[in-house]
């Protein structure tokens, strides 16, 4: 099972989260690209840490709404969107080739990850920009969400991913933040729920369901205050109960 943390989401004077102890831990490192977060500095310093520990890098892509964290949405034009994504994949490039590493593959962030799940358009943007780019850069995104359709159909690699600290609804989308039971705060329900994914690939829904949830990688988010230590829990769970953690690219 491969471990995804959202990684290098500040700017400026502002840092957001621990990333060099989350790098000590994950196995894949979602590294904002400038637009929802993270400047160049960090995105320099976020690459060189996950290139000395083996952590895959991969360009986590968003709307360009630093104010809002990218976490609203925006109604691009498809051209727009795509050329957008494609100047996060080059920057990000950049910093990777300096650290002697590269960009492994994409995530979409944000209000972006939830409109690519759902709206077609914004989806093959994101499609369009990962082929013109490099046809062999997966994509992590939701299982059976728009994005992962269209990247299949248009021959990439859709990897699936779950998500240990936020709540399921029955239908297997995520509970919108700021809703009741948006966000697992508690660090071995995280575990808990981590290790049901990786073994049962299966999650519990706020009303009691079990949903299927057929992943490859299991995010981390890590700008909660409890993102540390719910990882180190998470982490020392699937080892002793003898899940591989590898990256998946």
């Amino acid at each position: 099972m491969d471990l995804n943390a959202d990684l290098g989401e500040g700017f400026g004077i502002w840092r957001l989260g621990d990333d060099e102890a989350l790098l000590n831990l994950v196995t894949s490192a979602n590294v904002a690209c400038g637009f929802h977060g993270g400047d160049a500095p960090t995105m320099r310093r976020v690459c060189a840490g996950a290139a000395r520990r083996g952590v895959a890098v991969g360009a986590q892509v968003g709307y360009r709404d630093l104010a809002g964290f990218g976490r609203r949405h925006i109604a691009y034009d498809f051209a727009e969107l795509r050329d957008e994504v494609t100047y996060q994949l080059g920057a990000l490039a950049a910093f990777c080739r300096l650290a002697r590493t590269e960009v492994r593959y994409l995530k979409p962030h944000g209000a972006l990850y939830h409109a690519a799940s759902t709206q077609e358009a914004q989806a093959a943007a994101l499609v369009s920009a990962v082929c013109d780019y490099d046809p062999e850069l997966p994509v992590l995104c939701a299982p059976g969400s728009m994005l992962a359709q269209l990247a299949v159909g248009a021959g990439l690699r859709a990897v699936a991913e779950g998500f240990a600290d936020r709540g399921y609804l029955p239908n297997g989308t995520l509970v919108p933040r700021g809703a009741p039971g948006a966000l697992i705060t508690d660090p071995e329900q995280v575990a808990t729920r981590a290790l049901r994914m990786a073994t049962e690939r299966t999650v519990v829904a706020v009303d009691g369901t079990v949903v299927p949830c057929p992943v490859e990688s299991i995010c981390l988010h890590g700008d909660t205050h409890h993102a540390v230590a719910a990882a180190e829990l998470v982490r020392a769970t699937l080892i002793d109960a003898g899940v591989p953690l590898a990256p998946f690219a």
